[in-house]
């Protein structure tokens, strides 16, 4: 997934992106109700915030870390977490945190952070892994250090 990104200083992008990132975080943060009222402070629109949430990460370092953040919707369904776990596990990665909501409509929001040293292969190759899961829905990066 890396490979699909570009380093690029932000001086020269258009200021919705870092208005973007800063929606992103008071979300994940949750220092707002919604994604709405993230955007309306930041200065965007939901479009804007939806076009580009997921395509924008903001670096910590410009070294190649060893932590990878992963977020994705899962049926409320006995075997599905442990089915991504059992995934992570497979490919060396190790489980830091896992973060769940409770489940509405039947799905649950989860984020899990992992040390990614020891992983084998690529972020996204695990990602693409657990994409073809049953139950699994939008797995996506969200932030790797």
């Amino acid at each position: 997934m890396l490979e699909d990104y570009l380093l690029v200083h932000k001086s020269i992008l258009p200021d919705y992106f870092d208005k973007v990132l800063e929606a992103k975080a008071l979300v994940e943060e949750g220092k707002v109700k919604n994604v709405n009222e993230a955007a309306a402070k930041c200065g965007i629109s939901r479009s804007t915030y939806y076009k580009y949430r997921d395509f924008i990460l903001k670096t910590s370092s410009l070294q190649t870390g060893r932590k990878a953040v992963l977020g994705m919707l899962l049926t409320h369904e006995a075997g599905i977490l442990s089915s991504v776990l059992q995934t992570i596990s497979n490919t060396g990665a190790s489980v830091l945190t896992i973060t769940q909501s409770l489940p509405i409509h039947g799905k649950a929001s989860v984020i899990i952070s992992l040390d990614v040293g020891t992983l084998s292969g690529s972020i996204n190759s695990l990602v693409q892994r657990i994409s073809m899961q049953k139950g699994v829905e939008n797995p996506r990066l969200i932030a790797v250090e």
